[in-house]
């Protein structure tokens, strides 16, 4: 049997474990409409995107993933409670890695539910680690949810914490603004001489360019706001980088977002869905005494990820990427709803790692 052959069939157990679950299989089509559905996946997947163009239907992509185009269709037929599953190849790109593969297969499990988003994640996960238990692995988690409460709750302008939370997903970006804004990275530049212009728009050179005097106009403006503003306290900058260290097994993590609770009140809700989802996990026999949790856990992957993540990785083989991630998305299903919205949560295995390790064990 050729290897391609052997990921086929262990998909294929895959998904049937997975419908076990209670996952209804769907399928996606493999070209998507990139228009409307490739700014919904971050930076790293644009840049890795196989996209082409139709003379009929626009632009289109090979799919990088099936969450999103499996939330587009659900999100397109209602809002109700479901359980889906699905296998199939996605494509990105991988031109600074030749040894990575830039086609190969997904098998995913989602859950949309609002009644126990907690149980839902404590599902998925379970599910997933269950399918994975013939293979030695470590489990990572985390919750992007606790870092974007965080910068919410800061005492700054809401620019600042809309231009913070945009970066989330890109950790150097969001340390230099973050340094920017508490005033540890400000410098005289050619932008700080422009906005402390009488007027700045006043010139005698040809316009460029592809903004508008207009959007050029509103950028000094905002510029001008943003150097007005107080800065970020180091008490605050403080938190936030207790926060980002935050790297323990669940109980002891717990505990210590508590304590930062107190000082920052801002992430209590998201340490009490926190507590909810290990109760939830116990109670599906998750043994949450040795699962790990790190703050900063995400911060590099999918975009639409706003809550619970977490992946499964092999030891010692920092070569591979995670044999299986996920996450919860529920601001994705209210961009896709139109109107409609429901929480949801879900992961992917690569079956192809999975057998390389099953046969290497």
């Amino acid at each position: 049997m050729s290897t391609k052959a052997k990921v086929r069939a262990r998909a294929a157990q895959l998904r049937r474990a997975f419908e076990d679950a209670g996952g209804e299989f769907v399928e996606a089509a493999m070209l998507q409409p990139a228009e409307i559905l490739l700014d919904l996946y971050g930076e790293d997947i644009r840049a890795r995107a196989y996209v082409t163009s139709d003379a009929l239907r626009g632009e289109q992509m090979l799919r990088p993933d099936f969450t999103v185009p499996v939330v587009q269709m659900h999100m397109d037929h209602g809002a109700e409670p479901a359980r889906y599953t699905y296998a199939g190849e996605v494509f990105r790109r991988q031109e600074d890695d030749d040894t990575r593969e830039s086609e190969y297969v997904q098998v995913g499990f989602e859950i949309f539910d609002r009644e126990e988003p907690a149980a839902a994640d404590a599902e998925v996960f379970s599910v997933i680690g269950d399918t994975l238990s013939g293979v030695s692995l470590r489990a990572a988690t985390g919750d992007i949810g606790i870092l974007t409460a965080a910068v919410r709750g800061l005492e700054t302008t809401e620019r600042r914490k809309r231009a913070l939370l945009r970066h989330i997903w890109r950790p150097r970006r969001f340390r230099a603004l973050l340094d920017r804004f508490s005033g540890l990275g400000r410098k005289v530049s050619s932008r700080t001489t422009l906005i402390q212009s009488s007027d700045p728009m006043k010139h005698d050179f040809p316009d460029i360019g592809m903004r508008t005097q207009t959007e050029v106009a509103e950028r000094i403006d905002a510029l001008r706001e943003d150097a007005a503003a107080p800065p970020i306290s180091a008490r605050e900058v403080g938190l936030i980088d207790a926060l980002l260290n935050v790297r323990e097994t669940l109980p002891f993590a717990l505990e210590h977002l508590r304590d930062l609770a107190v000082d920052m009140p801002a992430i209590t809700d998201a340490t009490l869905r926190l507590q909810e989802r290990i109760e939830a996990m116990s109670a599906r026999g998750v043994d949450v005494t040795n699962l790990e949790f790190e703050a900063s856990y995400g911060r590099t992957s999918m975009e639409y990820y706003d809550g619970f993540v977490f992946g499964f990785y092999a030891p010692g083989r920092a070569d591979l990427p995670p044999v299986a991630t996920g996450g919860r998305y529920d601001a994705l299903t209210r961009v896709l709803g139109q109107g409609s919205e429901i929480p949801a949560v879900g992961g992917v295995i690569r079956p192809g790692l999975l057998l390389d390790l099953e046969v290497s064990a």
